[in-house]
């Protein structure tokens, strides 16, 4: 009778452990998601636009710098629109005087410039501070 139930109290001991590993491995997978769902703009740099860029079927990257003051007023647009797009569209952000190198490859030339990039390859740009309206409507054309 003890031997059954010590059997028992292993066998209820390792389905634990299984269920508990199964659930780990979930939650792990629910917190990758998530983050590819961000809200908020993510960081892009030099070393990881491509990948950045290839990964996702829409992105837009807003080019800016710390003492530009049309990016800094930019900002809270570029902010709402990761929220409202979490999900559809990439919103990120490159730093031009962190990343040069992105910055020069695309021609940038005045800050800010947004640009929206389909399936790695750039399909449109929007250059200076506009209203969020038209950035939008930029977005959705892209969406089809």
């Amino acid at each position: 009778m003890s031997c059954d139930r010590e059997r028992f109290i292993s066998g209820e001991k390792e389905e634990l452990k299984s269920i508990r590993e199964k659930k780990l491995k979930e939650f792990t997978g629910m917190k990758e998601k998530m983050h590819d769902m961000s809200t908020e703009p993510a960081t892009v740099t030099d070393s990881t636009f491509n990948e950045i860029v290839n990964k996702y079927p829409l992105t837009l990257i807003d080019f800016w710098a710390p003492w530009c003051g049309p990016c800094l007023a930019l900002a809270p647009t570029i902010e709402e629109l990761a929220n409202e797009y979490a999900g559809k569209v990439l919103i990120g952000k490159l730093n031009v005087d962190d990343n040069p190198k992105t910055a020069e490859r695309f021609g940038i030339f005045s800050i800010p410039t947004m640009l929206i990039m389909k399936d790695g390859n750039e399909v449109d740009r929007i250059v200076g501070l506009v209203p969020k309206k038209h950035i939008q409507a930029v977005l959705r054309k892209q969406l089809g």
